[in-house]
């Protein structure tokens, strides 16, 4: 039978050919190709290339797959990326969720094929969104695939170094994301052992995220003694690498040049003129020299763990980011009157003298100034007061006119139909509630009781999500989660006042078809209440015309930051309105 495990990790790209980026339409390595020379890589990496084995070993051929064959009668196979050491990675189309993934294939008896379910299944359990997600691993059919994320908006960390060297801005956030990733692996116990520049990922937003936590270094029979100490060495040397574009080996890898032979080590700030004194101080601290773990900084301890790395960058006084250039507006251009001689002397004097400007008259100070003033104030006063009435007279004959026409004053029922008050919304009994769980896991179903008891006191709340707002980018959060709300029987819904636990929530509310039985996706909400917005304390809304339903969906898409990095939120009360 099948085993599976759906869950969170990433895809390990460490080619040193060419720089590539991750698109969904191009074809890319994805982590796992690699020439069977070591070049450019530690000294570690080369003592362990091949996990122990000798080259001679037999490894069983890759399996003989075509474009279009499916795995699991969903994953189409689109086009081979890699084809090495008796497996291949594919890009593929996953046609249940129609969207893009990767495969990594390989035979069932081959050699390592155990270690690369294993690997693949523990680090999904990380379930971290700083590592690309591992969505399942199989074995059937004789056939062992790990199904991963494929980033259509991502770039390699290769094709960024291939454009220079990096800002220090851009630098800093690059080794702090990476040494605090790591960090967090290996707080449980999983380390990545080919972190290169193929292996790492920048998104759309600045995000750096790794792929291949520990498979694709099963997939390539990789092991450590120090696994510590060789990421946290691997992260060092792309920070090398973003301060001087020089690879800190003295071999070329990764389109990058090494480093003179015979030199040693060099620090960063004395290969490349104004490099970082902090980052380049960092950076020698993290990479060792052949003398077992030596730096070159007399001043600090070496680091020999992410977590000391990590570390390390937070004591550093953040570095920001460079101010923006401002295009200098053009130069004021005079119009053609300006660029006259009125009111400025003539820079060519001539002949011809210029006419002198009459004075004004002055002002009329006299007595019969004055006379003339107050007989104009008296005319216009008098102006004014015959024309207003005039106009009110007009105003009396069309009223007067208007009596004449039959016009008749409402009679005495229909001014008591006027004056009666529209009918206010009342609160609906609400049967039962049950939490929105539209990708079939669920959060704090024992806590939905809480949003429909009418106490204020007692909320359903959201665990804390790290790193993205939308529950973390997690896999089976993809479509957020909420409250649904069953009325027991179809109802004429008009509105509904819903209490927030904490205000910046995305939400919108929706009601299921009169006809729905069970709903429990969104196209099962096609009746819109509330438009998706923003929530603040409240979300408040009265609808024109009611509609008619059982079911109402409070859905919540994205989470309000909690001041500590995290994002967390619920809902404390429902009301439906009838």
């Amino acid at each position: 039978m099948a085993e599976r495990s759906t869950a969170a990790v990433d895809v390990a790209d460490n080619s040193g050919d060419e720089p590539l980026t991750a698109k969904a339409d191009e074809a890319t390595t994805d982590g796992t190709a690699e020439a069977d020379d070591t070049k450019g890589a530690s000294p570690e990496d080369t003592e362990n290339t091949d996990g122990g084995q000798k080259r001679s070993e037999a490894v069983p051929a890759s399996p003989d797959l075509h474009s279009g064959h499916k795995l699991a009668g969903r994953y189409r196979l689109e086009e081979c990326v890699t084809r090495l050491d008796g497996f291949s990675s594919w890009r593929a189309v996953d046609e249940k969720l129609r969207r893009a993934v990767g495969v990594h294939l390989l035979p069932a008896d081959h050699p390592r094929a155990r270690s690369v379910l294993a690997a693949a299944r523990s680090s999904a359990l990380l379930g971290d969104p700083r590592f690309v997600q591992v969505l399942d691993a199989v074995e059937e059919n004789d056939l062992v695939y790990v199904v991963h994320e494929w980033l259509p908006d991502a770039t390699e960390l290769t094709a960024l170094l291939a454009a220079g060297p990096m800002e220090a801005h851009d630098a800093y956030q690059l080794v702090s994301q990476l040494s605090q990733a790591m960090a967090a692996a290996h707080r449980e116990g999983l380390s990545h052992l080919r972190l290169t520049p193929g292996a790492v990922l920048r998104s759309s937003t600045g995000q750096y995220r790794i792929r291949g936590l520990a498979v694709n270094a099963a997939l390539r029979g990789i092991t450590a003694e120090r696994p510590l100490r060789t990421d946290t060495e691997a992260i060092g040397a792309l920070l090398y690498a973003a301060l001087t574009h020089r690879w800190p080996y003295g071999d070329d890898a990764h389109g990058l040049t090494g480093l003179p032979k015979g030199l040693g080590l060099i620090a960063p700030d004395q290969v490349r003129a104004g490099v970082h004194r902090g980052l380049s101080e960092l950076a020698m601290r993290a990479l060792r020299t052949a003398n077992d773990g030596a730096t070159a900084s007399r001043q600090e301890p070496p680091c020999t763990t992410p977590d000391e790395l990590a570390k390390a960058v937070a004591a550093m006084p953040r570095i920001l980011p460079p101010e923006p250039t401002f295009t200098a507006p053009p130069a004021y251009q005079r119009t053609t009157y300006q660029q006259g001689t009125y009111g400025r002397p003539s820079s060519h004097p001539s002949a011809v003298t210029q006419p002198v400007m009459p004075a004004p008259p002055a002002p009329l100070q006299s007595r019969t100034g004055r006379v003339l003033k107050w007989t104009v104030s008296a005319l216009l006063i008098a102006a004014l007061g015959l024309g207003s009435w005039q106009l009110a007279e007009a105003l009396l004959d069309r009223t007067k006119g208007s009596d004449d026409t039959g016009v008749t004053e409402p009679n005495e029922d229909d001014k008591n139909k006027d004056d009666k008050p529209a009918p206010s919304a009342e609160p609906l009994d609400i049967a039962d509630a049950t939490e929105f769980t539209p990708d079939g896991s669920g959060i704090k179903q024992g806590e939905v009781a809480n949003t429909v008891d009418g106490n204020r006191g007692t909320h359903w709340v959201t665990p804390r999500y790290e790193g993205f707002a939308n529950f973390g980018n997690l896999p089976q959060r993809k479509q957020g989660s909420g409250i649904i709300v069953d009325l027991g029987k179809v109802r004429d819904v008009s509105g509904v006042d819903v209490s927030m636990y904490r205000s910046g929530q995305t939400a919108t509310v929706s009601a299921a078809s009169p006809d729905a039985t069970s709903p429990s996706t969104t196209a099962d909400f096609d009746q819109q209440i509330v438009k998706r917005k923003v929530a603040g304390s409240t979300l408040k809304e009265t609808l024109d015309e009611p509609v008619r339903t059982r079911y109402v969906l409070i859905h919540i898409t994205e989470l309000p930051s909690d001041g500590t990095g995290g994002y967390r939120g619920g809902i404390t009360d429902i009301s439906v309105l009838g």
